[in-house]
């Protein structure tokens, strides 16, 4: 098996690609004061002040209150207008989509936006330049967008090469929609894997792709996430958080067949509290800590 390291990016996490694609376009169509707000369990937020950042733009990130301090400190670090006052990350999409509306700023998903979906899709150019004769790939899935753009990549130019989705079971939206074959709500249960939590917009580009282009989506437990970050740090000594370790947890609990096939699995994200991380290693229950992630 073959991993994807994108948690050694330049935020520990895959969502520079389409943060850094979706501002440019937004800088070269609309100036040097195009004013951005978006909404983030903490990568993508991360990335899109890291991106304005780096283009000398204006940036609002609305977050979770509770978000890790591994995230919320790199925003205000790079110099956006971090607003950590959300209950969920549904509350600080619904404030961030609300400030767009009530200001000049243009409101970045992150994961149903085509420029950020597209900047997700370079991973699966890579991937087949590296790995020509790909069989499959593991990814993790929260709102869709890594998966979508990683899927419409591959399809593209190797139809055989299976795109298979990992979510954590205790919510996993796009399982249970592909099987009622549309969007459903689902009960959000606590998980580490934050960044892979939660319900997504009923609007979101990222279904139909999902729906009709990905091959699978699979589900991991809390435990076979756990268990595989200690063994990653073991084994590697690799860090990742809860969210970037699916589909690797995914290879490890047995949910594919490796055997004789070129596989590879994206471990898309690194930022995890230092104590977050000491508790997993040590074996340690979490049910009574907050759960970090990477999806937003």
């Amino acid at each position: 098996m073959h991993l994807k390291l994108e948690s050694l990016q330049a935020t520990s996490s895959f969502k520079p690609r389409g943060a850094l694609n979706a501002l440019t376009r937004l800088r070269d169509e609309r100036g040097s004061d195009v004013h951005v707000v978006t909404a983030s369990a903490g990568n993508h937020g991360r990335a899109v002040a890291w991106a304005a950042e780096q283009l000398g733009l204006r940036a609002v990130v609305f977050t979770p209150r509770n978000a890790p301090a591994a995230k919320l400190e790199p925003i205000r670090a790079h110099g956006a207008d971090l607003r950590a006052e959300a209950e969920d990350y549904e509350e600080a999409e619904q404030k961030a989509k609300a400030f767009a509306r009530e200001s000049d700023a243009e409101f970045v998903s992150p994961y149903s936006h085509p420029d950020v979906i597209a900047g997700a899709g370079t991973i699966g150019l890579e991937l087949l330049h590296q790995l020509p004769d790909l069989d499959a790939v593991l990814v993790p899935v929260g709102g869709g967008g890594l998966v979508s753009g990683i899927a419409t990549a591959i399809k593209a130019v190797r139809p055989a090469a299976a795109v298979i989705g990992v979510e954590a079971e205790a919510s996993s939206a796009f399982h249970a929609a592909r099987a009622a074959r549309h969007l459903v709500r689902i009960d959000v249960g606590d998980t580490i894997a934050d960044g892979l939590g939660g319900n997504v917009d009923p609007d979101t580009l990222t279904w139909p792709i999902i729906r009709d282009v990905v091959d699978d989506v699979i589900v991991v437990t809390e435990e076979e996430l756990r268990r595989a970050i200690r063994d990653l740090m073991g084994a590697e000594h690799l860090v990742a958080e809860g969210a970037g370790i699916a589909a690797i947890a995914a290879v490890a609990a047995g949910r594919i067949d490796v055997q004789g096939r070129i596989v590879a699995a994206i471990l898309s994200g690194a930022n995890i509290d230092n104590r977050r991380l000491a508790a997993i290693l040590a074996g340690e229950s979490e049910r009574s800590q907050r759960p970090d992630g990477n999806r937003r």
